[in-house]
Formats: C-alpha cells, sequence, structure tokens
C-alpha cells in the first residue's frame, strides 16, 4: 500500500516503514504527526484518486529528528567594480518514520 502527501509545498509517495525528510515541521522528536492532504491511495490494484484529497485518509508519520541539507552557495558578483559576496545555505528538515496509512 502507498500513498501519494502533500506537505511543505511538495508531494511524497510514501510507504509503511519509509523514512522520509520533508520541509521543517513545528514538532518535538518522537511525537507523532499527521497528514490529512492524502492526494492518492494505492492498494496493489486499486488506486483512489482524491478530488482533491481523498476523503477520510491519513498518514500516520513519528518524527524522528531534524537534520541538515547539502550545503548550498550563495555568490553575488558584479563585474568591474571588485563587488564579490560569497555566503552559504544549508536547508532545515524534519526526518520521520512512516508508521501507517489510514483509509476511511
Amino acid at each position: 500500500m502507498y500513498a501519494i502527501v502533500a506537505t511543505g509545498g511538495k508531494q511524497y509517495r510514501v510507504e509503511p516503514g519509509q523514512h522520509l525528510e520533508v520541509e521543517k515541521l513545528d514538532a518535538e522528536p518522537g511525537s507523532q504527526i499527521e497528514f490529512s492532504d492524502v492526494l492518492l491511495i494505492g492498494n496493489g490494484e486499486t488506486v483512489t484518486i482524491g478530488q482533491p484529497t481523498v476523503a477520510g485518509a491519513r498518514v500516520v508519520a513519528d518524527v524522528l529528528g531534524e537534520v541538515k541539507g547539502k550545503k548550498i552557495v550563495v555568490f553575488k558578483y558584479k563585474s568591474k567594480v571588485r563587488y564579490r559576496r560569497k555566503t552559504g545555505h544549508r536547508q532545515r528538515y524534519s526526518r520521520l518514520l512512516v508508521k501507517d496509512i489510514v483509509t476511511a
């Protein structure tokens, strides 16, 4: 069984037991979180597509902690005026463990 959920402006295909990194959520490590924006549920032969979401469906996940993504280098440059600025950015993500997909 799998589902497609929307969180943080992105869509993810999830299955029970899967580790997942999503945009940072306001949840403590060790707590449970539920996603109610389930767009699709697939169960082997049958596929249920939401209009826009599947009614009564939700995905339950445990919050494992917070991780940082790869470093992105931001380099600003203007020619002929000796202007150069180099900074970096590391996005923070929440690491989740998908426990269960609950249907209506």
